[in-house]
């Protein structure tokens, strides 16, 4: 059975307080980076000082803080297996 997709939107003010909606869970975080699952894709969000606001795993709604420096989408682990070749 397929599981019905969320809209995901992304928004970053000021490079420094990201908001994602359709968020179906973190998967990681720590000061530098911050990985979540947001319709079967891994997003992984990097830079420094990061910090975890809040999540909603009933609406799906992310909010973190931090100076953002990169966003990165990835299929499931396919993203995970380029590291190991």
């Amino acid at each position: 059975m397929q599981s019905e997709q969320r809209q995901s939107i992304l928004t970053l003010e000021n490079q420094n307080k990201l908001t994602f909606s359709g968020v179906e869970r973190v998967d990681a975080f720590s000061d530098r980076a911050i990985v979540l699952t947001v319709n079967g894709k891994r997003v992984r969000i990097e830079g420094s000082k990061l910090k975890v606001l809040s999540f909603s795993e009933g609406s799906g709604a992310f909010s973190a803080c931090g100076c953002v420096e990169s966003v990165r989408f990835s299929q499931g682990g396919k993203g995970v297996a380029r590291i190991f070749r």
